[in-house]
């Protein structure tokens, strides 16, 4: 077998310039909603159809606020090819479908619309990124509503990129968690998964977890790897990192060398299995069905992914499934 490029693994430019300078102008937010194209959201759902995002136009928000409650709006930002200016508006139902304690219920309430997990593996970049955007910010207001100095009711600012307190005139901003995510390999180039009892039968991953007060993002992959799956990482090297609003995370994505990978355990907890996997053992076993692969949207697939390819004869078609949350 001999090494070939592998399937990129770093994060590209996102396709859509925040303008962070322009959510102080509220005359020119104004006036870039007119022409703006805006992802509705209830309930921290995305308007979409089958594999996309769907768009409105100011007129159709207009024409609906007698269906929704008036929501925040958020300024995503403007495309960087084509100077397309984008917002979403985040809304609830003023008089939702009746419920009438049938699983129907769900489905005709949010109608039209899907959540990320649903959506993200067939989403292109420019829509994921606004839609981890949307999502992020969504998840974020609908926690932060009072002030964390004096509890007094915040109100959404400079383009829902802020919640400020009247009462005493603090600036809250949106708050997001680092975690690492770690590829573990041995000397003979196989790569480490383990499964987490809530996630469906099957699934494996790479292993994660959150940055601590005071600790380096190196000084995490060591202890996460060590208690998740009993095992020293060495030779850790960063790859690229991922916004995942799950809710309000930034995954910081390394790879690992263990030399002990017989010492490789579960901690029978957070993890509660582990299973070592060659190029041709990973092929093996999604063919057969026997490993269902991490969702094509999040950076632990493309981990994956960038591994495999890296040898001729390996490709990411025959690491097909996984492309939505549940399989």
């Amino acid at each position: 077998m001999s090494a070939r490029k592998s399937d990129s693994i770093t994060a590209s430019l996102s396709p859509i310039n925040r303008e962070s300078e322009l959510r102080t102008n509220a005359a020119k937010l104004a006036q870039l909603w007119k022409s703006a194209q805006i992802i509705h959201m209830v309930d921290s759902r995305l308007s979409a159809g089958d594999d996309s995002l769907t768009f409105i136009d100011a007129a159709a928000v207009t024409a609906l606020q007698e269906s929704f409650v008036e929501g925040d709006r958020f300024f995503l930002g403007i495309g960087r090819d084509d100077n397309q200016p984008y917002f979403a508006w985040h809304t609830t139902w003023i008089n939702p479908p009746e419920d009438d304690g049938t699983e129907e219920f769900e489905k005709r309430k949010y109608e039209g619309f899907k959540s990320l997990r649903e959506l993200g593996g067939t989403l292109d970049a420019d829509e994921l990124a606004l839609a981890m955007h949307a999502v992020g910010l969504a998840n974020w207001h609908a926690t932060h509503i009072h002030c964390a100095r004096c509890g007094a009711p915040t109100v959404s600012d400079l383009g829902g990129s802020v919640r400020v307190c009247p009462a005493d005139s603090t600036q809250h901003h949106p708050r997001t968690d680092p975690a690492v995510i770690v590829l573990v390999k041995d000397k003979d180039d196989r790569i480490l998964l383990g499964h987490q009892p809530i996630w469906p039968d099957k699934r494996f991953s790479t292993f994660a977890g959150f940055v601590e007060t005071g600790e380096s993002f190196e000084e995490c992959v060591s202890r996460e790897v060590f208690e998740e799956a009993g095992v020293y990482a060495t030779e850790i090297r960063y790859l690229t990192s991922q916004p995942w609003p799950f809710p309000a995370s930034i995954m910081i994505a390394f790879e690992a060398i263990t030399h002990r990978p017989e010492e490789a355990r579960p901690d029978g907890t957070e993890i509660t299995e582990v299973r070592w996997f060659s190029r041709e053992e990973m092929k093996k076993a999604v063919a057969a069905a026997d490993i269902l692969l991490p969702p094509t949207m999040s950076v632990a697939r493309r981990m994956i992914q960038a591994w495999y390819t890296a040898v001729d004869g390996y490709t990411r078609e025959q690491l097909r499934g996984g492309e939505s949350w549940r399989p």
